[in-house]
């Protein structure tokens, strides 16, 4: 009995498992659901406390030495988060200068405090970064995690202490005897110390390598101290001597954790919520609300702003060298964020009314300006969201729109009330806009950008938000139907009304036409002028496995200068580019982002199959997440000879085919025509031996134009062709760049033995003596997968399929092959949307390249 429910649990858990990408998505709803029906349900009494004026007034009184000790406290706890990342990384063992850690961290949380959307992650930031500066993108994910842990075991030790310490205070508020609160604090500061120990004594934890003593005392104190200056900061706003810091700095771990449980941006409205239940029995809630807002001001908005700063010091000069090119790529992504901010505050303001200063100056002013000037920026703020999206894609017009509406907006932010604070970040914007203006190179059209359904749901979630303000503002007003004719300087609510409703139907305008765009025609396979043409590209390049282009199986998208190329097929869904774009690099983006657009235009997933490490910042720019899916091998030929210990094998074949009488020869591209019967009735015998069919995509298919387009070496058992291989060349010898790979490897089933080894040391020899630089041996798949114990899902999976997976594919023998001719091997990864897309894709690739889903279940 035991032993079978045993095997049910285990069967249980192999399913959920299974279904973890599928089921994760429903879990986080629901719990945002629980948790957003709870606070909801808690603050219905505090919504009758809260007034707008009271808000108000409570952040004008707050006084201006507080605000800077908080400004401080800030720059205390971004410090300690430069320090996350800086240990996190000693942890996996990346070498990253400081300078760049420090960077890359201050802007990674700039951004995923301020704005949380998918596209502008910390996580995604670090990726590029990063990578950029050599480390591997399963290696940073292996430091996000331990970030991650670290900083639950930090807000487990902050939130313990404060329970402990000051249980006789909080025990009121959580309604819960004073004993119990402080055995829960207890209880998670010995939760915090077992881990320690665990460290000191053991090393390891199952499967999961502990830091070492000193590196998790180092993190842990990093922790500790990024959430006490992070609640000093609040604690600071709050009227002096409302509550003390121990019970504060409690609730506050608290309520951290719930927000990013949430999911929801920033724990944006979450966090605000907890803090009012807990808090709301010691601090008026008008006081509560506004030390919230400044809060959010001076801890997520003028970090976001420093970013601009840099950024605009990098785009105007004034940083040296190393700097410019490490903020190379990030003037879209943090301009995009600074636009959504942007766009927020003009909704946000045009939601609520002016200070009364503000609207005595105003009745020196013409009606109609005031009126079109709070009308006008309300809906640039709508606008504005749609083109931070835009921005991202790096495109001129999005470039031209944002400047063009920020400049209006700057010039509407006085006559609609005063808005000083909204004047100076749209100036900051605007600047930093216009020495950026090199980023955004992409001609296409600002309407043909296609919208995610997350992104049109956010801006949904943004505007509703917005208009729940507007009423939140206002609700003292008695509503009529006449009230929207009302015009006057001090009819402010009118003038919101009718603001909102623009913002709605301008949103709802721009929704409906991403929603109904009608999907492209699907595109033609390639004619020979176009092939002709990406021939002609591939010799001014070294890049030779982009020979396959030659197959007329994929379809090819040109750079718009005819300079550059990139191939990719069509399954079900997936549009799937084959390797990286071929041609000149600084044309590598615009067509990765255009082909990005076509893939979404017509309602397929978009996705790059064996990409190289050295772009990987432009997939990670475009949104795409990484998978690696193996590792590829390339044999440096300088200097190539079958000499040394690791060539023994290929030497000992060498001399057994000659002896058997073998031979070996390259046949140029103008001879083959006249093989090309003999090629055949090898490639038959072998494709029957095997009883496999034709594979196309990502390897040539035998087809006798193809063929004659590309050199082959054959191996001759007297005048008969027993084994051949034909070649991938790119790139020329005399520039110093030429580069060969395989495509076909074929032999007759009573070849010699060892014949296949006799024709690659022989071909390498040729090669190396004919001034190729290197020979690509193709990848093995699934190889080189990391085995940390924080090692991604993907990893444990590709490890488990390579040891394992020997019925379904040779992994580990064609690895050894491969090994043989002690080749260099580098990393290649799938680009692809996340969530469960790379399984779909990976499906769809396997019937590309088998000639259907048929083809995958057979050989």
């Amino acid at each position: 009995m035991a032993v079978s429910f045993r095997r049910s649990l285990q069967a249980l858990t192999a399913r959920v498992l299974a279904h973890a990408d599928t089921l994760r998505p429903i879990v986080i709803g629901l719990g945002v659901l629980a948790i957003g029906t709870l606070l909801v349900v808690a603050l219905r009494g505090f919504w009758h406390e809260l007034r707008y004026q009271d808000i108000v007034a409570a952040i004008e009184a707050t006084p201006a030495s507080r605000i800077a000790l908080a400004a401080l406290a800030t720059a205390v706890s971004f410090a300690a988060l430069v320090g996350y990342d800086a240990s996190s990384l000693r942890y996996v063992g990346a070498r990253v200068p400081a300078r760049t850690i420090a960077k890359t961290a201050c802007v990674a949380y700039a951004l995923s405090n301020t704005i949380g959307l998918g596209v502008f992650t910390g996580g995604a930031v670090r990726m590029r970064l990063y990578g950029a500066a050599g480390v591997e993108p399963a290696v940073v994910s292996r430091a996000i995690v331990f970030n991650a842990l670290v900083f639950g075991l930090g807000a487990c030790a902050v939130g313990g202490a404060g329970l402990w310490w000051d249980a006789t205070a909080l025990a009121p508020l959580l309604r819960l005897p004073a004993w119990a609160v402080a055995a829960c604090g207890a209880v998670a500061m010995g939760a915090v110390l077992l881990v320690l120990v665990l460290c000191q004594v053991r090393g390891r934890m199952g499967r999961l390598r502990l830091p070492s003593p000193r590196l998790a005392w180092t993190q842990l104190a990093l922790s500790v101290l990024d959430i006490t200056a992070a609640a000093a900061v609040l604690w600071l706003l709050l009227p002096e001597g409302a509550v003390g810091f121990a019970t504060f700095l409690g609730f506050y771990a608290a309520a951290v954790v719930i927000g990013v449980i949430s999911h929801v941006p920033g724990g944006l409205g979450v966090f605000e919520a907890v803090m009012l239940v807990a808090l709301g029995s010691s601090v008026p809630a008008g006081e509560l609300a506004g030390a919230l807002v400044l809060y959010r001001l001076v801890y997520y908005v003028l970090p976001l702003l420093i970013a601009l700063g840099v950024l605009i010091a990098h785009e105007s000069g004034q940083l040296a060298t190393p700097a410019r090119r490490f903020l190379s790529g990030m003037a879209p992504r943090v301009l995009a964020g600074a636009t959504l901010v942007a766009a927020v505050m003009l909704l946000v303001s045009g939601a609520i009314p002016a200070t009364g200063r503000a609207l005595q100056t105003l009745q020196v002013l013409p009606l109609p300006l005031v009126e079109a000037a709070h009308f006008l920026s309300s809906i640039i703020g709508v606008l504005l969201l749609f083109v931070a999206r835009a921005l991202l894609r790096r495109l001129d017009a999005a470039w031209w729109a944002a400047v063009v509406l920020v400049a209006l907006a700057l010039l509407f932010a006085l006559p609609k009330g005063l808005a000083l604070t909204e004047a100076v970040v749209l100036s900051a914007l605007l600047v930093a806009l216009l020495a950026s203006r090199r980023s955004f190179k992409r001609r296409a059209s600002l309407l043909a950008v296609p919208f995610t359904g997350g992104w049109l749901l956010a801006m949904a979630v943004i505007c509703i938000a917005v208009t729940g303000l507007l009423f939140f503002a206002y609700r003292d007003v008695a509503y009529a139907h006449q009230l929207w004719w009302q015009f006057a300087v001090s009819g402010e609510a009118p003038r919101s009304l009718r603001a909102m409703v623009a913002v709605a139907v301008v949103a709802l305008v721009l929704a409906l036409r991403q929603l109904v765009r009608p999907g492209m025609p699907a595109p033609p396979l390639p004619d020979a002028a176009q092939l002709a043409q990406a021939q002609a590209i591939l010799r001014t390049q070294s890049q030779a496995d982009a020979g396959l282009v030659l197959t007329g199986d994929k379809h090819l998208l040109f750079s718009e200068t005819g300079d550059a190329f990139l191939m990719y097929g069509r399954q079900g869904r997936s549009w799937i580019a084959l390797f990286d774009p071929v041609g000149p690099r600084d044309s590598w983006p615009e067509l990765v982002w255009r082909f990005l657009e076509l893939a979404r235009d017509a309602g397929a997933r978009g996705c790059f199959y064996q990409v190289g490490q050295d772009a990987l910042p432009l997939y990670l720019d475009a949104g795409l997440r990484l998978f690696k899916l193996g590792e590829y091998a390339s044999v440096p030929l300088a200097g190539f000879s079958l000499q040394g210990k690791r060539r023994g094998n290929l030497r000992t074949a060498v001399n057994r085919a000659e002896r058997e009488g073998l031979t070996f020869a390259i046949v140029d591209i103008a001879d083959v025509p006249a093989l090309v019967p003999a090629l055949r009735a090898v490639s038959d015998a072998w494709l029957g031996e095997h009883r496999a069919a034709e594979k196309r995509f990502s390897i040539g298919a035998f087809d006798a134009d193809y063929i004659a387009r590309n050199p082959v070496a054959v191996v001759r058992d007297g005048d008969r062709i027993v084994a051949f291989a034909s070649l991938l060349v790119a790139g020329d010898p005399a520039r110093g760049d030429a580069e060969a790979s395989i495509d076909l490897m074929r032999h007759v089933p009573d070849a010699p033995s060892g014949a296949m080894d006799f024709l690659f040391a022989r071909l390498l020899q040729h090669l190396a003596a004919a001034g190729y630089v290197q020979f690509g041996l193709g990848m093995a798949p699934l190889s080189g997968m990391a085995a940390h114990a924080l090692a991604p899902n993907w990893h444990r999976m590709g490890r488990l399929l390579f040891a394992r997976g020997e019925q379904f594919y040779n992994f580990r023998g064609l690895r050894a092959f491969k090994d043989k001719f002690d080749p260099h091997w580098q990393a290649r990864y799938l680009a692809s949307p996340g969530g469960v897309a790379p399984l779909l894709v990976l499906a769809d690739a396997a019937a590309l390249v088998a000639g259907g889903y048929r083809g995958v279940l057979t050989k």
